[in-house]
């Protein structure tokens, strides 16, 4: 029940002789009330009924009593005892029973409504946190070494809630910073100083005069915890709502360290633990929203706090971590200049050489999140070019689906195992009904093999056909399908058996944009060679092309090409392989697969790199008609391909790819960079063409757009330079002057903005260089 005005002022006059005035204040467990005497004298009546752990409430008056009898003791409330010489008294109104307390009010203003924000301010939050935690060191309650949500040491429990965020971005983020803390934090639980702690220095908890700290108020949440967490809970609010929130929480850093000092590990697990406190924040506002609470109290921070992991996601922890070392005089953990040339010595010393190493200076990632890769320097960059990691980087329910697995079972497929017929079933619905038959292998290199070895045992004949510029993987066989390597450095040059079609390319081939008829025209090129195939008396066993040509240039096919070419290869007998290694599972957006943008149906669908976001795992789905064949007396056997972990990586990426609608993602945020990258090549000449689908772009640039010469070297110049304002690209085509753009599917549309907006500071750039 709410207890009335008039009621709260008959119980402070009969148990603590004042006649006053009751005002009612916003409560999350107790009912709270204003109090004014008539000599204008301020007070806080608290009311808990006996839901209230009693004992809780005595500790929290303990821990009050004993702070009054610091030099601290008008920084915070003091708990007044009643006539009867008691501070909690119980007592009933209406019949239902309360405990009441009595506390004084101590004047200023919220931190909420102080703007701007000093460093002078921050640092004087810090120092008073420090004072309090020194004056409360050795306490201890029974009470308050409890079980409670808001409890850092257990934010894990806040994974329990992730299903009532709806939109799946902000569920994955929360989701990773929960895995981080499990990773990062739990481990070291044991070795971190535990005390009773405040644990709320929220916005409306601290007070100000004066352009200082004066106080804390709210003692409700007061834990036996970890003691870093009061400076963590600290930390989280003051950094809500700004624009360099590192800085915001060095000042509170270097204010406590200098009464209180930290210790090294401490600083560094901070930044776990102040997301922590976001995660158990946003799922707890949540589930309140879910439960379709209207106490404003559950949402008073929920927009800042998805903003502040946001930022959080795009802060390198280990930039955090040597900011908040720095704060306390610590020896930082971030080298002044690079030293990555002992490394770079003893890769030249123990791997291949040809094995190469991207940009001019190379990057020594150390952790993945999502859509970002931090480096041992403490930056962070935006990767838009990896799309091995489709669902992005570490992505938590993949991790944890993975590390269940391992724990439990891994072996070989001589064994009967659930997990291998499940995916199976569940990748084969998302292909054509005519593909019914699955093969588990370990790359997309190893699965071309495949595709080529079965269409040659079903057709008997040995003839390949592929297209220029095509690259197929690096076996012995790919590399002999895969015209990249072979007429490259170091290549020999095609096989007999290997033919190459005109890569059909709208923008520089033989046949443009402007021609209707284009894609027919190409593929009458295949037409031609199996011609003269049949000509010498051999036949085609096969044609292979990616559905979108990666290396070839980032290039989509043209309208037709693979109906026209799958006629001609099936009338000669031979089979269409189609190679989804690149483009597949949701890239393109408009389709799953980029064979349907052709409105074909293939033979064989070759998949790799994104179907494990990382993990070795490729798969070959072929007709039951090819299948049959290949099953010719000869034992087919993979030691590692189909093993359980495999296929439960495999099931989950497709459960996350449905659930978190990338796919739609993909089209939504594809469709959008793609028309902010041909507005900048309206502004700049040295863009000859911006063409892709979904999340799969490609950008070639050009000296000049009537001779279409390759702006190289300007190319490799504005990747480094994107490199170094945090943007990761790369080069592809023929003739190396293509940016290839295949990020994470998670990479977002301000992701998008924020690389467009980059790129044209460096094009403009770029433009007096080339001139």
């Amino acid at each position: 029940m709410k207890i009335p005005l008039a009621a709260v002022e008959s119980t402070i006059k009969q148990y603590y002789g004042l006649d006053v005035r009751a005002q009612p204040l916003n409560g999350y467990e107790e009912q709270n009330f204003l109090i004014l005497t008539d000599t204008e004298e301020k007070y806080i009546f608290k009311a808990a009924d006996l839901s209230f752990n009693i004992n809780l409430l005595r500790a929290q008056t303990a821990v009050l009593q004993h702070l009054s009898c610091t030099p601290l003791k008008h920084n915070f409330p003091a708990c007044l005892s009643g006539i009867n010489g008691e501070s909690i008294i119980k007592i009933e109104i209406a019949g239902q029973t309360f405990f009441i307390r009595l506390l004084t009010f101590l004047e200023g203003d919220f931190w909420v409504d102080q703007q701007p924000k000093t460093q002078a301010m921050y640092e004087s939050l810090g120092h008073l946190l420090g004072l309090m935690d020194r004056q409360l060191e050795g306490l201890y309650f029974d009470a308050l070494d409890r079980s409670y949500v808001w409890d850092n040491n257990t934010a894990q429990n806040a994974e329990k809630k992730l299903h009532f965020i709806k939109d799946p971005e902000k569920r994955r983020i929360a989701d990773y910073f929960l895995l981080q803390f499990q990773t990062e934090v739990l481990p070291h639980l044991s070795e971190l100083r535990q005390a009773v702690i405040h644990g709320d220095a929220n916005d409306y908890n601290v007070l100000v005069r004066d352009g200082k700290v004066s106080g804390v108020i709210d003692f409700g949440d007061l834990i036996w915890s970890s003691l870093i967490n009061n400076t963590a809970i600290a930390c989280t609010y003051a950094m809500l709502n700004t624009t360099d929130p590192i800085t915001a929480a060095a000042g509170i850093i270097r204010g406590y360290h200098a009464v209180y000092p930290y210790t090294e590990l401490e600083m560094d697990l901070l930044y776990y633990l102040i997301a922590a406190r976001l995660c158990i924040s946003v799922t707890q506002s949540a589930e309140q929203s879910a439960l379709n609470s209207d106490n404003k109290h559950h949402f008073l921070t929920e927009n800042y706090a998805w903003t502040l992991l946001d930022q959080l996601l795009r802060i390198n922890p280990l930039y955090a971590a040597n900011a908040f070392r720095a704060a306390c005089g610590m020896e930082t953990i971030i080298p002044l200049q690079s030293n990555h040339e002992s490394l770079i010595a003893q890769r030249k010393q123990h791997i291949g050489a040809n094995l190469s190493i991207s940009y001019t200076h190379p990057l020594k990632i150390e952790k993945g999140a999502l859509q970002y890769l931090y480096d041992d320097l403490g930056k962070t960059y935006i990767d838009c070019v990896n799309n091995v990691s489709h669902v992005g980087h570490c992505h938590p329910r993949l991790v944890r689906a993975m590390q269940h697995q391992i724990a439990t079972l891994n072996t070989n497929t001589r064994y009967l195992n659930d997990a291998i017929v499940a995916y199976a079933e569940k990748l084969l619905a998302k292909l054509p009904p005519t593909l019914s038959v699955c093969y588990f292998v370990n790359s997309g290199s190893e699965a071309n093999d495949l595709a080529i070895r079965m269409a040659r045992n079903y057709t008997g004949h040995h003839d390949i056909i592929v297209l220029d510029h095509a690259y197929h993987g690096t076996s012995t066989l790919a590399i002999e399908m895969s015209p990249y390597k072979f007429d490259g450095k170091g290549g020999s040059g095609p096989r007999d058996y290997i033919h190459k079609a005109i890569s059909p390319n709208l923008y520089r081939g033989p046949y443009r944009k402007d021609d209707p008829k284009a894609g027919q025209k190409y593929a009458h090129d295949v037409k031609l060679i199996i011609e003269k195939l049949n000509s010498s008396g051999r036949k085609p066993a096969a044609f292979i092309c990616e559905t979108l040509l990666g290396v070839g240039g980032q290039i989509p096919l043209p309208d037709r090409y693979l109906k026209d070419v799958y006629q001609f290869v099936r009338q000669s007998g031979g089979v269409c392989i189609a190679d989804e290694v690149q483009v597949g599972f949701g890239r393109v957006g408009e389709t799953f697969w980029g064979f349907e943008l052709q409105e074909v149906q293939p033979d064989i669908v070759v998949m790799g790199k994104p179907i494990g976001n990382g993990h070795p795992l490729a798969a070959v789905a072929v007709t039951a008609e090819i299948a049959r064949s290949f099953d010719n007396g000869m034992e087919y056997f993979n030691t590692f391909g189909g093993n359980p972990v495999s296929m439960i990586t495999g099931s989950t990426v497709l459960k996350i790819i449905d659930e978190e609608n990338l796919q739609q993602h993909a089209l939504t945020t594809g469709t959008h960079f793609l028309e902010e990258l041909k507005k900048l090549m309206g502004k700049y000449p040295i863009i000859g063409d911006v063409r892709g689908h979904g999340l799969f772009i490609g950008i070639e640039l050009v000296k000049d757009r009537h001779s279409q010469r390759p702006a190289v070297p300007e190319i490799n110049y504005i990747v480094e330079e994107m490199k170094e304002r945090g943007f990761l690209l790369s080069t592809d085509g023929p003739l190396h002057n293509v940016i290839k753009i295949k990020p994470p599917m998670v990479f977002s549309k301000q992701n998008a903005d924020d690389l467009v907006r980059v790129l044209d500071e460096v094009l403009s750039k770029t433009e007096i260089i080339s001139e």
